[in-house]
């Protein structure tokens, strides 16, 4: 089984094939038309070996197809409240995110 590191929007995931992954919003022109992404990996785990990019790796590729475009995280509240002072503020936050498949981790 193969895994491979990624970096996608400032974060960093450890994806195996067939699995599904939500990450940041991807910029894409036409969500109906761009179905499939390819993304560089850092690092690729294979059964025996462990190749390392510096940064990435030019040699593997990891194929994507974007399930759901444009979908909301959980909401993320945050609370300012000082105690005897009338001071109570909520503020909250929704996370618009892309959910993708891996296909594939291949060798280019």
């Amino acid at each position: 089984m193969k895994k491979a590191v990624l970096a996608i929007g400032g974060k960093q995931y450890l994806v195996t094939e067939n699995q599904i992954l939500e990450i940041e919003l991807l910029k894409v022109i036409n969500s109906k038309t761009d179905k499939k992404v390819d993304f560089q990996p850092l690092l690729v785990i294979d059964e025996k070996n462990n190749f390392i990019g510096k940064p990435t790796l030019g040699t593997y590729k990891v194929n994507a197809e974007i399930v759901d475009s444009n979908i909301l995280s959980d909401k993320v509240t945050s609370i300012r409240y000082k105690a005897k002072k009338r001071v109570h503020k909520v503020h909250g936050h929704r996370q618009n995110l892309t959910r993708i498949k891996i296909t594939e981790i291949i060798k280019s």
